[in-house]
């Protein structure tokens, strides 16, 4: 086995950490306050090609690998996990659907703006009663003669304010259940549709979370993403690749917190020494350490897994599970390590505490990815 990162995925990673260090982080802390959303920052991606990192070159992407993706993501949430879950979101929520499941005529009209950073990408799946269980969407589809007209709602959308267009689910026929669940491609301005950010959240506040509102929407029948009634198995599939982009985002914000632990331990003096040279700060520092290591191993075997073509899902739940799970106790020691000063808002780890929050909960919640690795295992 090569461990090794290869020469571009080397590269990608040089590049994307100097972008992050030179235009994200100097921001981040003010954009935490204001909730300003860093819209400059994707205008600069998209400049360095990066918008379309994983997706073909015919669409305007960059051919890379899944590898490089979860590189991008965790260096961009290592600065401000705000912009990393909008990357994040904009790939693997936004574009993998189009990629995997639409026409050429699709991708050509939807998925090559993607790729050259003119709208952001989101997918609607999330309802007011519909969260852990998808199958229970309640936005529907009815089918006019040539065209769609969908009718329903839509909760917890990341990017939908800044985007042109965006893929969703709704039910297509009552009577089968999650097999009566279609996808389609729904354009944002679109006669009907609205898209409302009024949500006041615990972290993560540069993101853009939205709710969705539709009232008679109109769409061609040619809209209509993958094969109708197989949209709930196109977003369980669309959902693995994203757990991917949800792993990466856990390791860089633990990355974060154990970065500015360490610089604070060897800094802060109690008792006439470091406090790192104190066995208990130690055992603390080295267990960030390694469980970090292993969430990064984790995230990357299931890249890896990916970008072979070979089944992942049980891999992806346990990586997004395990590194979430990681981001928390790895944020909230190091706030630990701070002490007050870890309370407060100067020293930042209070934010990606606040930030890493949402990761146990979106894309899976733990139990959810629990039931998901039993069924894997043959529980």
């Amino acid at each position: 086995m090569d461990y090794d990162l290869t020469q571009e995925q080397t590269m990608i990673r040089n590049v994307i950490r100097d972008f992050s260090e030179g235009e994200v982080a100097p921001g981040a802390e003010e954009r935490d306050k204001t909730g300003q959303f860093p819209i400059e920052v994707f205008d600069k991606m998209a400049k360095l090609e990066l918008m379309g990192l994983p997706f073909p070159e015919k669409y305007g992407g960059g051919g890379g690998d899944s590898i490089s993706f979860a590189i991008v993501v965790e260096e961009l949430s290592r600065s401000c996990a705000s912009t990393g879950i909008t990357y994040s979101a904009h790939i693997s929520l936004g574009g993998a659907p189009l990629h995997l499941f639409g026409t050429e005529k699709q991708k050509q009209m939807y998925l090559v703006p993607l790729c050259r950073g003119e709208s952001l990408g989101a997918f609607g799946l999330t309802e007011p009663g519909a969260g852990s269980d998808a199958g229970g969407t309640r936005t529907s589809a009815v089918k006019k003669g040539t065209q769609w007209l969908i009718n329903g709602s839509k909760c917890f959308i990341t990017n939908a304010s800044y985007a042109r267009h965006l893929c969703l689910t709704a039910v297509t026929d009552k009577s089968k259940g999650t097999k009566g669940i279609s996808a389609f491609i729904v354009p944002t301005n679109t006669k009907g549709f609205s898209v409302l950010s009024n949500y006041e959240k615990l972290g993560l506040h540069a993101s853009n979370t939205t709710e969705l509102v539709l009232e008679d929407v109109v769409v061609p029948e040619e809209n209509l993403l993958g094969k109708e009634n197989e949209g709930f198995k196109q977003f369980m599939k669309t959902l693995d690749g994203g757990r991917i982009g949800i792993g990466a985002m856990a390791v860089g914000i633990a990355q974060a917190a154990f970065e500015k632990s360490l610089h604070y331990a060897k800094k802060r003096t109690q008792f006439g020494n470091a406090i790192s040279k104190f066995q208990a700060i130690q055992f603390k520092l080295a267990d960030m350490a390694m469980e970090i290591e292993n969430a990064r191993n984790m995230v990357y075997r299931v890249a890896w897994l990916k970008d072979r073509g070979r089944k992942f899902t049980k891999e992806a739940a346990m990586a997004k599970l395990y590194a979430s799970e990681v981001a928390m106790k790895v944020c909230s020691q190091a706030i630990q390590i701070h002490g007050g000063y870890g309370y407060m808002r100067d020293y930042q780890v209070e934010r990606l505490f606040r930030d890493a929050r949402l990761l146990e909960i979106g894309e899976g919640t733990s139990e959810v990815l629990r039931m998901v690795i039993a069924r894997e295992i043959g529980c």
